[in-house]
């Protein structure tokens, strides 16, 4: 793996991957991109792991795509690029994980952020999906992933022009979930992991599946996916120990089993 992608361990139960290719603003290569699949995958298959973190530089979260590989390809180079199926291995992956958006994130780099569960900003951070710009649309889930999150009139207004949100905008929005001074962005961020770590793991599997299967299916559907996944967390240890922790008045220890 290059330097342009960092692997860490900051805390307990807590991985970090950071993004690292400033002279490029962090453009989304398709080498870097394998590589970041890589390093999110080997944290998400280690059971030390609880919550990840992905960061990006200090003045930048990821400009998006590295436009220099597409300005001449055709659309079979692009479908050769198969970068549809990166972007679904980040979708699939089983930890939940926090943003950490300093600066700008565009394009790609937006639509990166929006594979997360939660996104903490700097208060300069500015985001949006500029593709438009330059003759193109979102291909990493930004029609989709906004639509969901904003409803049809805001979504087309952020597409269509290609405008770029502050950090304030996006938090009243709900794109994001906290904005912080730019300087704190990255321990808040990991202070949010550590503590959805410190969580029963097999509960904030379970949430998660349901919330984000849940989303695109009927309501009696969705119901009967949270009904059966709490059946489910009964029958956990976690469940005995929280239980029991919570009536004998001390810190439950989970063993994610």
């Amino acid at each position: 793996m290059s330097n342009d992608i960092l692997i860490a361990r900051p805390a307990p139960h807590v991985g970090l991957v950071r993004i690292d290719r400033p002279e490029k603003r962090n453009a989304l290569s398709v080498p870097l991109r394998k590589e970041l699949v890589a390093a999110l995958q080997s944290l998400d298959d280690d059971a030390d792991v609880r919550a990840i973190v992905l960061a990006g530089s200090d003045r930048i979260f990821a400009a998006g795509a590295d436009l220099s590989e597409i300005v001449d390809a055709s659309a079979i180079d692009m479908m050769l690029r198969a970068t549809n199926r990166m972007w679904a291995a980040i979708a699939r992956l089983t930890k939940p994980m926090v943003a950490a958006v300093r600066g700008i994130a565009f394009g790609g780099g937006l639509e990166l952020a929006l594979h997360a569960d939660l996104i903490v900003a700097g208060e300069s951070a500015r985001l949006g999906l500029p593709e438009i710009k330059v003759g193109l649309m979102p291909g990493a889930g930004g029609t989709q992933r906004l639509l969901r999150l904003l409803g049809r009139q805001r979504t087309l207004m952020l597409l269509l022009t290609g405008d770029a949100l502050t950090a304030p905008e996006a938090l009243a929005l709900g794109i994001v979930n906290r904005v912080v001074p730019d300087d704190q962005v990255d321990a808040e961020a990991l202070a949010l992991a550590g503590r959805i770590a410190a969580m029963p793991p097999l509960a904030v599997r379970q949430i998660r599946e349901v919330v984000n299967a849940g989303a695109d299916c009927p309501l009696d559907a969705a119901l009967m996916l949270e009904h059966k996944a709490l059946q489910l967390l009964c029958a956990s240890e976690d469940k005995r120990e929280g239980i029991r922790a919570f009536l004998e008045k001390r810190t439950p220890v989970f063993t994610g089993r």
